[in-house]
């Protein structure tokens, strides 16, 4: 059972929209050069790039001169880092620990579910970084047509003692203790509590025990309690069917409701899920528009003129149902407004909004027999994903171990194992 009712508003903060890598991997960057004691980055992908040796440098130097960093990657999203990075990282004393490693069989890797797909940084338990950004250079719009759009946001003030609070948890109970994680929270400064703007915040996550719908849950009641305008921006879009029916209801009392999906995906297969989905969400008044600049990576919304929200979770069957996730929510006028003035300019000039007659050649035999199978898929998906087996994922700290010769070779752990229950 879900435990969302612990969810609940901190207020006092200060909270800064991040647009793509040209403006989160500066910041993040130098927040990591200026601290002064800690520092702990959370992400699904960390590549050996222009991008990733950026940060490789920040963390290193930070390190050197006595700031505790750790570093946490997915097993998954992040297979491809060489002996000679990873050495360079805890030569320098930094922990890098690698959520749910897997081996390879016949060089294609199978642990494809139940991912860490959150991406956090905190620095001194004062400044704090959540969105959905990758450490990779297609983030950046020099990489070319297949750039992505994506969104994060800089928190400071009390909500960062929570997020602080939870990737401390993470790494302590993958194998540190408790005694560890109390030593640790000693070291968050008295001003990680102090008022540092006016909005309120939620910092909300799914996990596969605990939490395992917190954030679908408030995104369905906030469409619920939305009397103007509902707009999300997601990358992979195919939600359950609670919370289509939630988006046909608004639609149906009201409510301007617009969906930006992805209309230059980076895998085809994601627009043909969501395009499944337009039929029924039209007739009910849903208005859908699709970026076409270049691949959609965001996961935005905003209810009304307050409830917004930036994360790493998608809208759909892996982000809702198997994999780690962590969204900020936000109540607050000014952030709503700067963040529905971004989403209107990307549908007024970098969208294609879907009509009517673009579906019109569909075979009507074909649409009836397509959307029974849909809704059927849409009602049963989140239950019988939650059958999956639900592994104990293991959190292993790389030291200095050659991680692509274990990779290739598919023997062993790395040195130095420790295993993780439960993700917070």
């Amino acid at each position: 059972m879900s435990s969302r009712n612990n969810n609940h508003w901190t207020g006092g903060n200060r909270i800064e929209l991040l647009e793509n890598g040209e403006q989160f991997f500066p910041r993040v960057f130098d927040a990591i050069r200026k601290a002064r004691r800690e520092v702990i980055v959370e992400t699904f992908i960390l590549f050996e790039d222009k991008v990733g040796l950026q940060l490789h440098a920040a963390m290193r130097e930070a390190a050197q001169r006595g700031v505790k960093i750790d570093l946490m990657i997915d097993g998954f999203g992040s297979p491809e880092l060489s002996h000679e990075f990873i050495e360079g990282l805890t030569s320098a004393g930094v922990k890098v620990r690698v959520f749910d490693p897997g081996q390879r069989f016949m060089g294609q890797r199978l642990n494809v579910f139940r991912r860490m797909h959150r991406k956090i940084v905190v620095v001194d338990g004062e400044r704090a970084f959540v969105g959905g950004i990758n450490y990779s250079a297609d983030h950046l719009l020099d990489f070319g047509p297949k750039a992505k759009q994506d969104y994060a946001v800089e928190l400071a003030g009390p909500i960062v003692g929570e997020i602080h609070q939870f990737v401390l948890r993470a790494i302590a109970l993958g194998g540190k203790g408790a005694g560890w994680l109390r030593r640790r929270l000693k070291l968050a400064p008295p001003s990680s509590q102090a008022r540092a703007g006016e909005a309120d915040a939620m910092f909300v996550t799914r996990d596969n025990r605990r939490h395992t719908n917190d954030i679908e849950w408030q995104y369905r009641a906030a469409i619920r309690a939305a009397r103007k305008r509902i707009v999300i921006a997601n990358a992979y879009f195919f939600p359950g069917y609670l919370l289509i029916k939630e988006l046909r209801r608004a639609a149906r009392r009201g409510v301007d409701v617009r969906l930006i999906l992805q209309g230059e995906p980076d895998m085809p297969i994601v627009k043909t899920a969501a395009s499944m989905l337009y039929h029924h969400l039209m007739h009910a008044g849903v208005r859908i528009y699709e970026y076409c600049d270049r691949p959609l990576h965001g996961k935005i919304a905003l209810m009304d003129d307050r409830w917004s929200t930036v994360g790493s979770s998608n809208l759909d069957p892996l982000s809702l149902s198997l994999n780690l996730e962590a969204n900020v929510i936000v109540r607050d006028a000014a952030f709503n407004q700067v963040l529905w003035e971004r989403m209107d300019r990307l549908m007024q000039h970098s969208c294609k909004q879907v009509e009517a007659a673009d579906l019109a050649s569909e075979w009507s035999g074909w649409r009836l027999v397509r959307s029974f199978f849909v809704f059927h898929i849409l009602r049963w998906y989140p239950a019988l994903l939650g059958r999956l087996p639900r592994h104990a994922p293991r959190l292993t700290l790389a030291e200095a171990t050659d991680l692509a010769s274990q990779r290739d070779s598919g023997r062993g752990d790395p040195a130095g194992g420790a295993t993780q229950t439960e993700a917070a």
